[in-house]
């Protein structure tokens, strides 16, 4: 089974949830770590591991930001870091498969299934191999104790419940 480490450069991690009611607010996170073992011919084998570092959350808004970090939603002081972990794969086409795995985010971990999509594989002018994928999952906040809220004047709540995580991941083949 051929090890993969994920190329932080070439690899993305967003959020995106509902504002306000009438719009979305998309975030992303740099410094993404990870480690997958991959065979296209033998996916069911494989296993995916990452590393977020949440303090690195970045909405384009200051402001925002520390809020987001701050004990109201992630707590980055005490959980500076999301992970997952994978316990199953399951293709569900030739490109596509489920990964359910544990999730944990301010210390809280259930149970996730992304819907992974490989991209492809081919060697860089560097002479390295690299592989992409592409993940989401959509994810209740609360579930993970993000629980912060305020209420609208006309109804509705400030932060939507739901949110979609999108990973977009290269790496490079280990041990070559």
């Amino acid at each position: 089974m051929a090890r993969w480490k994920f190329e932080p450069g070439h690899t993305a991690a967003e959020f995106c949830v509902r504002h306000m009611m009438v719009t979305y607010v998309r975030g992303h996170f740099k410094n993404i770590q990870g480690r997958l073992e991959f065979d296209p011919e033998r996916p069911e084998d494989g296993s995916l591991e990452i590393r977020i570092d949440a303090t690195k959350l970045w909405t384009d808004e200051p402001e925002r930001d520390a809020h987001l970090r701050s004990a109201d939603f992630l707590d980055v002081e005490h959980h500076p870091t999301i992970t997952f972990k994978s316990t199953k794969v399951e293709p569900t086409a030739r490109t596509e498969y489920k990964v359910t795995g544990d999730l944990t985010i301010r210390g809280v971990t259930r149970p996730v299934t992304l819907d992974v999509r490989y991209l492809g594989k081919g060697r860089s002018p560097f002479g390295d191999t690299r592989v992409g994928f592409i993940a989401e999952a959509s994810i209740n906040r609360h579930q993970f104790g993000v629980d912060w809220n305020a209420d609208m004047k006309d109804g509705g709540v400030v932060v939507g419940a739901d949110v979609l995580i999108t990973i977009d991941a290269e790496a490079i083949l280990e041990g070559v």
